[in-house]
């Protein structure tokens, strides 16, 4: 089968080797991927910002959507011809992980990842594919959605919420497409007034530019008549700080990401006084995963995909997602 491999930490090292077609286990389902989508992650570990130990040579990415071709003993979970989506964090069930499952069993890294023409994970560490989605829409699921969804889950999302989103990604997105679906009123982030007249399209109320307006949090607090808002999707990480002085009494941050550095200077009276929560969200278990498919399906929500390239052009596809300039997510056919 054909595999996409990175023998350094590099974009450009990627390169199309031929790798033996997996035979499924015990347990097991072998996968055809049909196509997979890209996260800042799979760009952190190739750039050697993340996991920078992982033995190499390795295959990236760890989001994707195919079709079941056979099924190993003891299978009744799925049959041949299902379409299914392997979970991120291979053996999270439900509850919380644990720490062996959070950083050895992550497809991507150190797991192979999805950037190959057939995979074999456990039965029980896959979903069912909404029907109506595309693969390449489907294929955007596992981290960005499920990470989206959790940190409003975490956050007690209700109508009459406000939500800030950071950045017009695809956990930005699926977070800004969720709050809508709740009930919650949305303000985005961006550095592009483009983006955030599409990010209206979607259903934010309010659009602020980070970069024309540094003093966001402000911006934020004058756009709630002083109130802040309710939750916070921090996919930045370094502007924990702004977040904070943003919401309102007793509000929550879900800090999902670091697109904006590792660090962050926060005040200690920020989080004492208005009583506010800040959570660090690991993306989700297979059961909020289902119950998250299930929303989608009664909604007949559609991923935002920024665009579409195939396996061959796959090193030009982390280089887009590197620019930063993408709206939604990538994809990569295979």
């Amino acid at each position: 089968m054909r595999a996409m491999e990175a023998s350094a930490f590099s974009v450009d090292a990627l390169q199309l080797v031929a790798r033996p077609i997996p035979a499924p286990r015990r347990g097991e389902i072998l996968v055809r991927v049909k196509a997979a989508s890209l996260n800042y992650r799979d760009l952190a570990v190739l750039v050697q910002k993340y996991l920078p130990n992982l033995p190499l040579p390795y295959v990236p990415a760890s989001d994707a959507c195919g079709e079941v071709v056979e099924v190993g003993e003891d299978v009744t979970r799925f049959k041949v011809g299902d379409r299914v989506t392997p979970i991120y964090t291979q053996g999270w069930h439900d509850g919380l992980p644990t720490l062996e499952l959070r950083t050895r069993r992550t497809l991507g890294a150190p797991l192979a990842g999805v950037l190959q023409e057939y995979v074999a994970v456990p039965a029980e560490d896959a979903v069912a594919v909404p029907g109506h989605l595309t693969d390449g829409e489907a294929a955007t699921l596992p981290i960005a959605a499920l990470t989206a969804w959790s940190t409003l889950q975490e956050g007690g999302i209700k109508s009459g919420d406000t939500v800030l989103v950071q950045g017009t990604g695809g956990v930005a997105l699926f977070a800004l497409q969720f709050a809508r679906l709740a009930g919650a009123r949305v303000i985005a982030l961006s550095s592009s007034d483009e983006k955030l007249a599409r990010a209206r399209e979607l259903g934010a109320e309010i659009g602020i530019n980070y970069r024309s307006t540094p003093e966001w949090h402000v911006a934020v607090k004058d756009a709630t008549g002083g109130r802040g808002v309710d939750i916070i999707v921090e996919t930045a990480g370094a502007t924990l700080d702004k977040s904070l002085a943003a919401l309102a009494f007793a509000g929550f941050v879900g800090v999902v990401g670091f697109v904006a550095g590792y660090r962050a200077q926060i005040p200690i009276r920020a989080l004492l006084g208005p009583m506010i929560r800040v959570q660090g969200i690991a993306v989700g278990s297979r059961a909020r995963f289902e119950a998250m498919n299930r929303a989608i399906v009664q909604h007949q929500l559609r991923p935002v995909v920024d665009s579409v390239y195939p396996l061959e052009r796959a090193a030009d596809a982390f280089r887009r997602l590197e620019q930063g300039t993408h709206f939604g997510k990538i994809v990569v056919t295979i």
